[in-house]
């Protein structure tokens, strides 16, 4: 990583190659099997199904700002081409005033015209993030994504601020998607193809949860980057910039021809797995788990435990779907 996102340094993850193409398989290492077997079933589509037909031929996209300074963040912003940036902010060991001048540098970077959102993972309580997000409004906010943790509080929160309000980790991580959108909780649904359990499991929570759609990545190589483009390109209607331009995030690839954003638009298409540079980051057969998740750490974790969380994630792939899945 470029910088700490997440609370991470180094991206992991699995690809698989079928006769569809290369999928990808990179749950982050605090998910459990269940979890992960969505994760599974959106690379055993890539690899072995493919994906729907596209309604378009480039998807616009939004540039991501981890919790850096306001001076990289505003660096950032005007690097990208992007008129659209979704802003990280409630990172833990930072206060309110670091989120204050972030938003501020971006919207002084992007100009009066561009679209600012931000992104708080669920890090604030109904009371600091009706306070923060109407603070933050100030520099003119798209909307305001995962403000708290819990489908409760984000009910709470929506009607204390007039801000729009997105659901992301209440989406992707529920038994049950589609309670969002009954709860109340949201105006915007955030949609990630591998969490969702591929393009045609997250189009039909899409459908469904009838909110707009904003399809946003898990900070993929091009192989996982491909899956949400697939996702974004297929929607019916998409009136929001999507957040997969998150290659910038990352210090490499493993393609020859990276989903790159280029005036702030990715090109739908499927770039081709480069052998040379899939070498350059494979993790040798007998690594151990290094200072990686089975060690406490966030390094690579090993190629043995990736294999174990394939075949975990594949003991549950028998697993009921996303939509209408019980919950005990």
């Amino acid at each position: 990583m470029r910088a700490r996102f997440r609370g991470i340094t180094q991206r992991e993850g699995v690809l698989v190659r079928g006769p569809a193409g290369w999928g990808e398989f990179s749950p982050f290492a605090e998910y459990g099997p269940a979890e992960c077997a969505r994760w599974l079933a959106a690379a055993r589509e890539a690899a072995y199904d493919g994906w729907p037909d596209a309604v378009r031929d480039r998807v616009p996209v939004n540039v991501t700002i981890p919790a850096v300074g306001p001076e990289r963040a505003h660096a950032m912003t005007l690097a990208s081409g992007c008129r659209t940036a979704k802003v990280k902010v409630a990172e833990r060991g930072q206060g309110d005033a670091d989120d204050m001048a972030r938003v501020e540098a971006v919207r002084d970077a992007i100009g009066p015209d561009g679209r600012v959102r931000v992104d708080v993972n669920g890090g604030w309580d109904v009371d600091h993030a009706a306070r923060m997000i109407r603070s933050l409004d100030r520099f003119g906010l798209e909307y305001a994504e995962q403000p708290c943790a819990t489908l409760e509080e984000l009910a709470l929160v929506r009607r204390r601020v007039d801000v729009p309000i997105a659901a992301d980790e209440s989406i992707r991580r529920a038994e049950d998607p589609l309670r969002v959108r009954a709860a109340g909780a949201a105006d915007v649904a955030v949609l990630k193809a591998q969490p969702l359990g591929g393009v045609r499991e997250a189009l039909k929570v899409a459908e469904a949860c009838g909110l707009p759609v904003v399809v946003s990545s898990a900070v993929e190589t091009s192989v996982g980057l491909a899956a949400g483009v697939a996702l974004a390109a297929a929607l019916p209607e998409l009136p929001y910039a999507c957040g997969l331009g998150t290659l910038s995030l990352l210090e490499g690839d493993v393609v020859g021809d990276p989903l790159a954003p280029v005036d702030g638009e990715i090109a739908v298409r499927r770039p081709e797995v480069d052998e040379d540079a899939l070498r350059r980051y494979e993790l040798l057969p007998d690594d151990g788990p290094g200072d990686g998740p089975a060690a406490g750490g966030d390094g690579p974790g090993g190629a043995a435990w990736w294999r174990r969380r394939v075949e975990l994630a594949q003991a549950r792939m028998d697993a009921p779907p996303v939509i209408g899945a019980p919950r005990s």
